[in-house]
């Protein structure tokens, strides 16, 4: 059940996020909204691939 939500929620991420690593985007450079985007799609695409 768990694992079936994470991989709803990546579904949904993936339309309503923007992707960073197609925009090439310098993680240096990024401000705290980007970069909490980033930690958001990061910890669900874990979860949702564990």
């Amino acid at each position: 059940m768990k694992k079936q939500v994470f991989k709803i929620l990546a579904k949904v991420n993936k339309l309503v996020f923007p992707s960073y690593s197609k925009k090439q985007l310098n993680l240096a450079k990024a401000n705290k909204l980007q970069m909490a985007i980033i930690g958001w799609r990061y910890f669900i695409t874990k979860n949702a691939l564990d």
